[in-house]
Order: C-alpha cells, then sequence, then structure tokens
C-alpha cells in the first residue's frame, strides 16, 4: 500500500461529480451493509490481470475493453447478457486470427451503472430537474431524480448476478458456440466490401476447423463431461468507472497479495531467503470489478479520485484527451504508479478524430521519457459524438475509424504501438431480432432516417453487432498485413474505403 493512503484518504480531497444525499444516515446504512458482503472478484483473478496487461505493455497481447456505456438494471437479462458476451467473444476472435496475438477480454459490464454529467441540473420540456446520473444513483424518469442510498445496493446485487452468468456462460463451454461459419454477412451491401469480409471469416473458419481435425478441439461435448477446448478456455475480466468513491470504499479490502506474485510485483519486498514461508504482504483490493479507470472529468491531480485509485492494487486505466498536457500526464503516472510497475497504467486516449494528430505525438514522447511502463488504448468513440437533426445523439462509423487507424499511424511513426481498442458495443437484438440503430454508417450503411428505428441507448450511442465486427475485421485486417510486412495504407485499403473512412480529413 502506498504511503499515507488510506481507502478514505479521498475524503479530504476536492470531490469531482460528487453525489449529495438528502439522507446521510440511510447513505452510510447502505455503505456499512455493502462492506459486508462479499467481493465479486478475487485478489488472484486481479493479478493476472496485471501480469496480462504487462503482456500487453510488451506487445505479447492486444487489450479489447468493450461494453455499454452505461448498464441500466432493466437490461440485466440473460438475452442482453449473452449476446453482449457472444459479441466480444466475436469480435476477440476476429483479431486473434489477424494478429496471431492473445486478446485479453475486459467488459464494461457488471458495474457500469453510473453516469458523468457536465451539470447537475438539465431541462425537461419547461422543468429544470437534477441530472440523471445513473441507475445506481437515480432515475431516468424527471420524478425519479433524488439520489437514493437503495440503488446503490440494488447495483451491487445487479453486478453479482450479471458476473454470476457471466461466469456460467464462460465456464460451460459458450465461447466455442461462436463459430464465424454461423455470422451472417447479408447487412453488408458493399459487394467488394463482403468479399472482403468473406475471406477473412472463409480464412478464420478453416483455421478452426483445421484445428479440430487434427484433435486440437476433439473429444465429447461439455455436457456430455467432456473438456471445454481451447475456445473454450477463456479468461474475461470486468470493469467500471470509479466514479462513486464511497461505493469503491466500501468495495475496497485488504487481502494477502498472493504469494506467486509478492516478490516479482510489489514493491520493498524482499527477494532472498526464500527457502522461509513467504511474507504475508497485504495490499487493498477493490473487489467490485477486475479493472477500474478514471474518467476525463475526474482525473485532476489533487483530486479524491486520484488519491483513492493511487492506493489500491487494481489494474487501472485513465482516459487521456486533449485537455491533458504533457507534464501533467506524467505527474499523474508518477503519482498513481511510483514504482513503474508493469501492468498497473493503460491510458485511454480519446481525442476526437480531428485533434488526434495534435496531442498524441505528444503525449507518446512525454511518457517514453519518463519511463513509465503504460499500455496504449485507444477509444475512438467519446471525442465523435454529434447530434443528428432528429436531436438523437450518434456517432458516424466513419469518424471512429478514422481516429482508430489514425491512432495506429501515429503509434507507428513515433516508434509505439497501440495495444488495445475500447469501444462502446452491444449485441442486443429487440424482439424481431435486429440489432440496434445508433450510431451512423458501417457495412450496413445505416442512415440518418433510420437511427430512430431500433434507437435504445439512454446514455450514449453504441455500435451494433453488424458494426462492431466492421472494427474488428478492420482492425485484424491491419494486423494481418503487418505480420506479413505489407505496407498497411489507409488510402489504398478496401474495408477502410468501403467503410466510409476519411470522413474528416
Amino acid at each position: 500500500m502506498q504511503q499515507n493512503w488510506a481507502p478514505d484518504s479521498w475524503k479530504y480531497k476536492p470531490v469531482a461529480q460528487d453525489v449529495v444525499y438528502p439522507d446521510k444516515a440511510h447513505h452510510e446504512k447502505v455503505l456499512s451493509k455493502i462492506a459486508t458482503l462479499p467481493p465479486m472478484v478475487t485478489p488472484s483473478e486481479i493479478e493476472r490481470l496485471r501480469y496480462q496487461i504487462g503482456l500487453v505493455q510488451r506487445n505479447e497481447a492486444f487489450l479489447l475493453h468493450a461494453g455499454d456505456c452505461a448498464e441500466s438494471f432493466d437490461a440485466c437479462t440473460h438475452e442482453n447478457i449473452t449476446h453482449k458476451i457472444g459479441l466480444i467473444l466475436s469480435f476477440s476472435l476476429v483479431l486473434i486470427w489477424g494478429a496471431r496475438l492473445p486478446v485479453i477480454r475486459i467488459g464494461r459490464i457488471a458495474g457500469q451503472y453510473a453516469k458523468p454529467r457536465s451539470s447537475n441540473f438539465e431541462k425537461i420540456g419547461d422543468r429544470e430537474v437534477l441530472s440523471f446520473r445513473g441507475d445506481n444513483v437515480n432515475g431516468l424518469d424527471p420524478d425519479d431524480r433524488t439520489p437514493d442510498p437503495e440503488r446503490l445496493l440494488r447495483a451491487y446485487f445487479h453486478s453479482a448476478t450479471t458476473l454470476n452468468y457471466v461466469r456460467s456462460l464462460l465456464t460451460s463451454g459458450f465461447a466455442s458456440l461462436h463459430h464465424p461459419r454461423d455470422w451472417s454477412l447479408t447487412h453488408v451491401r458493399s459487394p467488394s466490401l463482403r468479399r472482403e469480409f468473406e475471406g477473412i471469416v472463409e480464412g478464420l473458419s478453416d483455421a478452426l476447423d483445421f484445428s479440430r481435425t487434427i484433435g486440437a478441439e476433439s473429444g465429447a461435448s461439455y455436457e456430455q463431461g467432456g473438456g471445454r477446448g481451447t475456445l473454450g478456455e477463456v479468461d474475461f475480466y470486468t470493469s467500471h468507472e470509479g466514479l462513486m468513491l464511497s461505493y469503491e470504499q466500501a468495495l475496497t479490502r485488504e487481502f494477502a497479495v498472493p504469494s506467486s506474485t509478492v516478490s516479482q510485483s510489489v514493491p520493498g519486498t524482499p527477494k532472498s531467503d526464500t527457502s522461509n514461508a513467504p511474507q504475508r504482504v497485504k495490499a487493498a483490493y477493490n473487489v467490485g470489478a477486475h479493472f477500474l479507470w478514471i474518467g476525463d472529468r475526474t482525473r485532476q491531480i489533487t483530486g479524491a479520485h486520484v488519491e483513492y485509485f493511487r492506493g489500491i492494487r487494481n489494474p487501472i486505466g485513465i482516459k487521456v484527451g486533449p485537455s491533458m498536457e504533457d507534464e501533467e500526464l506524467v505527474r499523474l503516472l508518477d503519482i498513481v504508479n511510483p514504482d513503474k510497475e508493469a501492468g498497473r497504467v493503460t491510458l485511454i486516449t480519446r481525442y476526437g478524430a480531428k485533434k488526434i494528430d495534435g496531442y498524441l505525438p505528444g503525449h507518446i514522447a512525454a511518457v517514453r521519457k519518463s519511463g513509465h511502463p503504460v499500455a496504449w488504448i485507444c477509444d475512438p468513440m467519446h471525442g465523435n459524438t454529434l447530434t443528428s437533426s432528429s436531436g438523437l445523439k450518434t456517432r458516424n462509423f466513419g469518424t471512429i475509424i478514422d481516429e482508430l487507424t489514425s491512432c495506429l499511424r501515429i503509434h507507428t511513426a513515433n516508434g509505439s504501438r497501440l495495444g488495445g481498442v475500447s469501444l462502446e458495443f452491444t449485441g442486443e437484438l429487440n424482439d424481431e431480432g435486429f440489432s440496434v440503430t445508433e450510431c451512423l454508417g458501417g457495412s450496413m450503411e445505416l442512415s440518418e432516417d433510420e437511427l430512430g428505428l431500433r434507437y435504445q441507448s439512454f446514455c450514449d450511442p453504441r455500435l451494433n453487432f453488424e458494426q462492431s465486427l466492421d472494427v474488428a475485421f478492420l482492425i485484424s485486417n491491419h494486423f494481418k498485413k503487418e505480420r506479413k510486412g505489407k505496407k498497411t495504407d489507409t488510402k489504398s485499403d478496401v474495408l477502410y474505403s468501403e467503410l466510409q473512412g476519411g470522413g474528416c480529413a
């Protein structure tokens, strides 16, 4: 544990995005209850993720961070969870095939209920009401905006229920069901793009069929007593933005660091005399998620969120945008990772397609000079939100891939490497089996007139199943070309041009 730190030391710092509860006694009673409830994740799982993010930092793995902008209690159904996990597995399978790297899967799931806001109040018609802060604070209904502490308890149980079902899916052979031959490409309108996709799917399918033929995936099914197989054995981690610090504190517990990781990764631990029983080195773990991140609105160096995050042992993410100065970024890294431990920090960049060239090169240079190990992750979503003529928040798929491909290009030009991607996507389907319609463009060429057909998000617009696979195919194709020594020029790339890239140049 860092010096002069305690799970509640954040209370002595300015708190951004704070929620004021009218009934403070009720709030404290709920937090006391949460503090006694069982952990949702274990120190061993957290340490395993730290190690794997270290692989990403060494360019030996790729990180996929994906899920909803904000979860809702009503969307906690087996159908929605199944579709979301299925999409993450399908996406990662495409990446593995193209990059020939392990994919570290971190879902924005099982706890992503809070929602930062730019203002404490909003106008609805002629009324001014408290802003909706997410299901763990208040209700979307304008008449249900008073912060309710009981919602924190509901958030815990919805998170635990979600994670329980995710674990059940992934330990019962679910991952092996997502064979690319089952993917439909009927939504792809461009003939040339469909041919590119079909080529990728065929190559991936053949590789999987070959592994089964030679016995790598042989044996009885899981239900008939067989093993889960290579495809069925996947790691999956949960994450959320660490926004509600009182809730995070209630889920912070002191545990002994697993003995296998003590001498390798805990600063100040002696490495000699291994014949004796290992020291019981303890650390503070947030047991509500494997991975937490600090948002762009709460990363103030002297603020409460940075104070809390510097003391927990979980791997953490930091959102990095245009307002982040080069020196500020290094100072922030010095605070949250003073010993420069591997696997500790992931930087999630979110500039906007038109701004990335002006900021990312400087941030890369500053971090490299500082000597801090980080995983660089691209969030091409949050800097590219716009409002449609009908008033719906949306994003243009072409602009999303512009920021993503620019990120790949800039890292290469600056002697760095993109280690992952952070996306807001969903595999949700409506009652008729159709995907949501929240982002424009993609291979299905979704138009502005079609946004209202199945717009379901109460937060930010998400890529649907088809658009998400578009991104997976694009990234996979990039790394496949790179791996084979081919030039990765977006101007001559069929996938990039057909998916309407270059729209913001």
